[in-house]
């Protein structure tokens, strides 16, 4: 199935210099996925084109996705539903906030309407709704094709790339591009979404035909803190590195975990930091 389009490709990929000598860095340079265009950007817009053109072939009105209450993944999908002319609802973890801010203001703004599942499994509250369901953070072997796009377009902007570093959400972004760098190239970040995120991306591999051990993927857990939503003390001193050195404003959940584990595993050679969108979440986060 041919994905459709819903972004502006490529994205940049630009050098960083002064974070680069800050993080002790050969060389780095920032792939510019927070810049793919629909409803304020992020990683899961390449993962949206794969998964609504599935929800279209099936001839759906209406989409219905989960999330936590400041997902990314929940507010780009309702973006691209408007985008396509089609329904959404959002089913999102917990109880409504007393005010909202961040990326549910964006969500209503785009039109969908929210469910919130209370004491309630999110998929089960999700499969409950009337419409097409696409999965936790967008993720399945096929939409992490999107992040095979996205590495092949950075095997043509920096053909001899060392490491590409990104945060480990649902997995599949971490996925797409393993199935092209390899597990050597890939380092990724664990923001504490997945009970184990090393058999979840081993396990979209597998279903996309590349097979990996679990135990060859290189993921750093040591930036989860006390859990997804928390915010920790390295996390914070990332965000503030980012927006100092280089104007770059990163998210609490996933970009700045994602600096921090490259701040405390500096490679050699030449590295790509991958942003993956999420300044929305900074204005709703609570320790902010």
């Amino acid at each position: 199935m041919t994905p459709i389009s819903l972004g502006t490709w490529p994205t940049p990929l630009e050098a960083a210099p002064r974070l680069a000598t800050a993080l002790a860095l050969d060389e780095l340079w920032i792939k510019r996925d927070d810049l793919t265009g629909l409803g304020g950007g992020g990683n899961k817009v390449r993962k949206l084109q794969y998964t609504c053109a599935q929800a279209l072939a099936a001839g759906a009105t209406t989409l219905v996705t989960t999330g936590a209450p400041q997902s990314n993944h929940a507010r780009l999908t309702a973006a691209a539903a408007a985008r396509l002319g089609l329904e959404c609802v959002l089913v999102l973890a917990g109880h409504p906030p007393e005010t909202a801010r961040g990326n549910l203001i964006l969500d209503r703004l785009a039109g969908a309407r929210v469910v919130w599942a209370g004491d309630e499994a999110t998929a089960d509250v999700a499969a409950a709704q009337d419409g097409f369901v696409i999965p936790f953070g967008g993720t399945s072997a096929f939409s992490a094709l999107g992040y095979v796009d996205c590495a092949r377009e950075l095997a043509v902007q920096l053909p001899d790339l060392d490491t590409v570093v990104v945060a480990v959400g649902s997995g599949g972004t971490m996925a797409g591009l393993v199935a092209v760098l390899g597990p050597g190239r890939v380092f990724g970040v664990d923001t504490g979404a997945l009970p184990d995120p090393r058999s979840v991306v081993a396990g979209l591999l597998d279903g996309m035909g590349v097979p990996v051990e679990p135990g060859d993927l290189q993921i750093d857990g040591m930036h989860v803190g006390a859990g997804y939503a928390t915010l920790t003390d390295p996390v914070r001193s990332a965000l503030e590195l980012a927006a100092r050195t280089e104007g770059l404003f990163l998210d609490p959940t996933y970009t700045g975990r994602a600096l921090a584990g490259l701040r405390a595993n500096p490679p050699d050679g030449k590295v790509v930091f991958l942003h993956s969108g999420g300044l929305p979440g900074l204005f709703g986060h609570p320790s902010i």
